[in-house]
C-alpha cells in the first residue's frame, strides 16, 4: 500500500529503524559499483519520481534523483517558476494531474500547508523533501549515519547548536520516535516549534532546552548545528549576532563525549555557525551524511511505494 512520507511520524520508530537497517544492507551491497548502476533487485523498475522545486536544492535534488536511478526507475526535475505552479495553478490541480503521470511526489518547498495539501488531493504518495517546518528525509539520514558510527538510538544523547529551525524539529520528532536524548542550545526567543517538543516529550524521548552552549554538549554523543539564517529568512543580522555563543569549535566538541560524531546537514557557512578545525576534522561525518541521503531515501521511497 502507498504511503504519504510528510514526517517522522507517517512512518513511526520500527519502520524508521527498518529504513535504516535497509539502507545500510543496500548501501554495502552496492560498494565500489559505479553510482549510477541499479541495484541488483531494481525493485522501482518503470517507476517514475516527480520533484518540485520551490527552494534551491544540491543535496535533496542530486540524491533523489540517483536514489530512482539505483533503484531502476526515472526522476522528473520541476522548477516551480518553470511550471504552470508559479502560474498560479492550484496545488490541489497540480495533485490530481501529476497522480495521473508519476508514480510518486517529491516536494520541497517553504510553507508546509502546501505539502499537506498536495497529499490530500495526490491519488500517489508525496514525500516531503523540506518544508519551513520539518526535514524528515534529512533526518532519517542523519540517523543513519549515527549509526553507522558506533552509537544505538535508543538512550543516545545529541545536542544541538543553534536556531530553532526545520531541521531541529524534526530530530526532536526522532527523539520521541526512537528514544533518545536531545539537548538544543540556543538563545531565548529561537527555540525549536514548541509542538514537536510537547509530541517529543510525550513519546518518551528527553528534550531539554539550554541557553549555556557548555551545557548543552556535555556528555553528547552526538553533535549537530545548521546555518543560523535559513533560506528566504528576514532578520539576518541580528539572528547572526545572537547566535554567535553557539559556534560549535574545537573547545566546544572538547567538552562534548570524547570522540563525539559531528553533523551538519549542509550547506555550512564556515567558520560562522561551525570552524573549519571542526568541518574538517576526524569528528565530522558530514559528508558520510551528506552522501547518506541517497541511501536512505531510497528505503524512504520503498516504504512510500509499498515495497518495505
Amino acid at each position: 500500500m502507498a504511503k504519504d512520507f510528510l514526517s517522522l511520524s507517517d512512518a513511526g520508530g520500527d519502520t524508521i529503524a527498518a529504513m535504516i537497517n535497509d539502507a545500510i544492507d543496500r548501501k554495502a551491497a552496492r560498494a565500489a559499483w559505479p553510482k549510477g548502476r541499479p541495484d541488483v533487485d531494481a525493485p522501482l523498475a518503470g517507476h517514475v519520481l516527480a520533484m518540485i522545486f520551490e527552494k534551491n536544492s544540491t543535496r535533496t535534488r542530486v540524491s533523489f534523483d540517483m536514489a530512482m536511478r539505483q533503484l531502476g526507475g526515472s526522476a522528473l526535475i520541476m522548477e516551480a517558476g518553470n511550471t504552470q505552479i508559479g502560474r498560479g495553478e492550484s496545488i490541489a490541480d497540480t495533485a490530481r494531474v501529476l497522480s495521473r503521470m508519476v508514480d510518486a511526489i517529491m516536494i520541497r518547498t517553504d510553507d508546509h500547508a502546501k505539502v499537506e495539501e498536495l497529499a490530500r488531493y495526490a491519488d500517489v504518495p508525496v514525500i516531503n523533501g523540506l518544508t519551513d517546518l520539518s526535514h524528515p528525509c534529512q533526518i532519517v539520514a542523519d540517523l543513519l549515519t549515527v549509526v553507522e558510527r558506533g552509537h544505538a538510538l535508543p538512550g543516545l544523547q545529541l545536542a544541538w547548536l543553534g536556531d530553532g529551525n526545520n531541521v531541529v524539529n524534526s530530530l526532536i520528532e526522532a527523539a520521541g520516535l526512537m528514544k533518545f536524548t536531545i539537548r538544543i542550545g540556543g538563545p531565548k526567543g529561537y527555540e525549536p516549534d514548541a509542538g514537536f517538543i510537547e509530541r517529543a516529550r510525550a513519546a518518551g524521548g528527553e528534550v531539554v532546552l539550554s541557553q549555556d552552549p557548555a551545557e548543552a554538549v556535555a556528555g553528547a554523543q552526538v553533535v549537530v548545528t545548521d546555518t543560523w539564517v535559513s533560506m528566504g529568512q528576514a532578520g539576518g543580522e541580528q539572528h547572526v549576532a545572537a547566535m554567535q555563543p553557539y559556534q560549535v569549535n574545537a573547545a566546544l566538541m572538547a567538552a562534548a563525549a570524547p570522540g563525539a560524531t559531528f553533523l551538519h546537514c549542509l550547506p555550512a557557512h564556515r567558520n560562522e555557525e561551525v570552524t573549519d578545525e571542526v568541518m574538517d576534522g576526524p569528528q565530522s561525518a558530514v559528508w558520510d551524511e551528506a552522501e547518506n541521503r541517497i541511501h536512505a531515501q531510497k528505503s524512504v521511497l520503498l516504504w512510500a511505494l509499498g515495497k518495505l
